[in-house]
């Protein structure tokens, strides 16, 4: 079987095995649904997904350790993974074959030549990986606080260290580097004083924006599979639909399709990923290269180059993905794969300046800071930004979310949902919860979101934990927010309407929300004037408007003066008159021309915060459209003290 044959089949493999765990990732009891796969096995085979969250937390979710295998096999193999199991990088490929697969050799070796810009995703690696090791800078900087002063003598030493071997191999001059150095010093003494406890120094895990894995498994459950969904193929329990997903798949769509003009334009020019495979690519034992550097220069080797690595001159090592199409093709069998360097020479290092490199690495230093002006993760905390329960606290939810849509895609009821940018541009796509979508609020049986999250930013709690029973009998329940009743939209309280849905779904014991019970007269448009009654009956004088509506078993009769003036139950009416319940008789039939007015009785919904734990049901029962009368906040949740409604006794 042919190399290139073979690789075809992996890339096939890793892909179909992508897109079954993403298909599984639905619960339910059939059985193509979730049943115990490794769903998170090809997120977490992708080692920068690993580090970013080793640089934001300082810890490493067991499950990302798989991370180390694909770092170890790299060291020896090269840009294996990009080449032969990215499920995205295979999307690219495919698609850059049928837009070039008719086009002149010559073409196609002009769009498959090294083009400079391809340094972008160095750079866009440093930013997102600087803004992912933020807090571990600033804790370098407090050495003195942070460590043992012994430790911070020795790193201080190393560092005047490394200058004085600097000046000595470069030759600079001494005064100059004296004066870097004291520039250096004042630096980090002016950032320890500004950033010590500081929220603006804690990190965020920005690199699920665009890693390969993050952004495909986000792009296939909230788009692609959300297609599918509303139609006979459907693969989830009940039709979906995302908010935001229009701009993920603007993303997506851009990316494959910037294909039909450059093949694999996203793994050469953005792919963060690509770019640290790049780096470790440069300590390969396996390369690609010529046994000689006798050649043709025929340059059938690139006319189906992936990585526009110049492998008929001096290959760029970091660029090569491994597709071996330059193998396959070279009609002399100078190309192979060997442990020896390249004949005709090779080139390691990728094309970014010192300036360059340190432009994306304070960029990306600045950039937390940046956004975190407006105070999103402090004190202007956005209350209508609701978590999913067990998510961990904002600071430490944000250093951990990928923006996968795991938790999205395995929500049973649909509620969970990509954040747009009310909790600031740092929380996009992270998930949060839509109570007005879906079929029913945040289900208070329900683990699923934190049982499936691959970095642990929904930690995994159990049912126990969830209800507040056994062991988590003294903390209660998981509170993932509290539900407010917005007076000027509610029924009862806005329109004398009666309502009590909020109250009738409430699903915790005893009931979060009650109702009081108050009588309200009615405008019936005419005055109601007896002409004649009975014990039961009442007859008017003139017509009463829409009369049929005060039979519901809501609206009650009743006489405004005298002794006699207890609300009588309406069981019916007709144009003129209506008559009160059987159980609930008038004393004595009411004399013509006694004034009658009707009232309607409305429970009046309150909320009881010790009770409530934001579930969302009231709100997605509310039957007012658009803004609920209902809605639940972040208010007194579980995973902020400091957004506590009440005072601990």
């Amino acid at each position: 079987m042919k190399i290139i044959t073979t690789r075809r089949i992996c890339q096939i493999f890793f892909l179909t095995l992508f897109l079954w765990f993403c298909v599984v990732t639905t619960l339910g009891d059939q059985w193509w649904q979730l049943r115990g796969w490794p769903v998170n096995w090809v997120i977490e085979l992708d080692p920068l997904v690993g580090l970013a969250t080793l640089l934001s937390t300082h810890t490493v979710y067991a499950g990302l350790l798989w991370g180390l295998a694909t770092i170890v096999l790299t060291i020896f193999l090269g840009r294996f993974f990009c080449g032969w199991i990215c499920p995205f990088g295979a999307i690219h490929q495919f698609v850059g074959f049928l837009a070039k697969r008719k086009k002149p050799m010559k073409e196609k070796i002009k769009l498959n030549r090294y083009n400079p810009l391809q340094f972008l995703k160095y750079w866009i690696l440093i930013f997102l990986l600087t803004i992912s090791a933020l807090e571990l800078a600033v804790d370098f900087i407090q050495l003195p606080e942070t460590y043992p002063l012994i430790f911070g003598v020795l790193v201080l030493g190393l560092l005047i260290w490394m200058i004085l071997y600097t000046v000595r191999r470069t030759g600079i001059n001494p005064k100059k580097a004296g004066v870097l150095f004291l520039i250096f010093i004042s630096i980090w003494l002016l950032s320890c004083a500004l950033f010590y406890g500081h929220e603006a120094s804690t990190a965020s895990l920005q690199i699920g924006l665009l890693e390969p894995i993050s952004l495909v498994t986000r792009s296939i459950n909230l788009v692609i599979l959300t297609l599918f969904d509303s139609t006979s193929l459907s693969v989830s329990t009940i039709p979906r639909a995302y908010e935001g997903a229009g701009l993920i798949a603007i993303i997506f769509l851009s990316a494959v399709l910037l294909n039909l003009a450059v093949p694999r334009f996203y793994c050469r020019y953005i792919c963060p990923a690509g770019a640290f495979f790049g780096i470790l690519a440069r300590l390969a034992l396996w390369r690609m290269g010529k046994r000689k550097n006798e050649c043709s220069d025929c340059r059938l080797c690139e006319r189906n180059c992936e990585g526009a690595c110049q492998p008929a001159s001096q290959i760029r090592i970091s660029e090569c993905v491994l597709c071996l199409n330059c193998l396959d093709q070279c009609s002399h069998q100078l190309i192979t794969y060997q442990m020896a360097p390249s004949a005709s020479g090779e080139i390691h290092s990728p094309n970014l300046s010192r300036r360059q490199f340190l432009t994306s690495a304070v960029s990306g230093a600045a950039a937390i800071p940046m956004l975190r002006i407006g105070g999103y993760v402090g004190g202007s905390w956005n209350p209508a930004l609701v978590r999913p329960p067990g998510a961990l606290a904002e600071n430490e939810f944000l250093s951990r979310c990928i923006k996968c849509g795991q938790c999205m895609r395995i929500c049973p009821t649909n509620v969970i949902h990509p954040a747009g940018i009310q909790g600031g541009l740092e929380g996009l796509w992270t998930p949060a919860l839509n109570f007005r979508m879906g079929t029913s609020g945040c289900q208070f049986n329900c683990i699923a979101c934190g049982n499936i999250c691959p970095t642990a930013a929904i930690r995994p709690i159990t049912l126990n934990e969830r209800l507040g029973k056994n062991q988590y009998r003294q903390n209660g329940p998981i509170r993932i927010g509290t539900a407010f009743v917005d007076r000027g939209r509610c029924l009862p309280w806005a329109m004398d309407r009666p309502c009590i849905v909020c109250q009738e779904n409430c699903p915790v014991s005893p009931k979060a929300i009650r109702t009081r019970e108050v009588f309200n007269t009615v405008y019936t448009g005419s005055k109601l004037i007896v002409a004649k009654s009975d014990s039961l009956y009442i007859e008017f004088q003139n017509a009463v408007p829409d009369v049929n509506r005060f039979a519901t078993g809501d609206y009650y009769a009743r006489i405004p003066s005298g002794s006699d003036h207890r609300p009588r139950r309406i069981v019916s009416c007709w144009e003129r008159g209506l008559r009160v319940a059987d159980g609930d008789p008038f004393e004595s039939p009411l004399l013509a021309g006694t004034p009658m007015e009707i009232q309607v009785r409305l429970q009046q919904p309150h909320v009881d915060p010790k009770q409530c734990i934001g579930c969302g049901v009231c709100e997605h029962e509310c039957p007012i459209p658009g803004k609920r009368a209902v809605r639940i906040t972040a208010d007194n949740e579980s995973r902020a003290s400091e957004h506590a409604l009440l005072l601990k006794q």
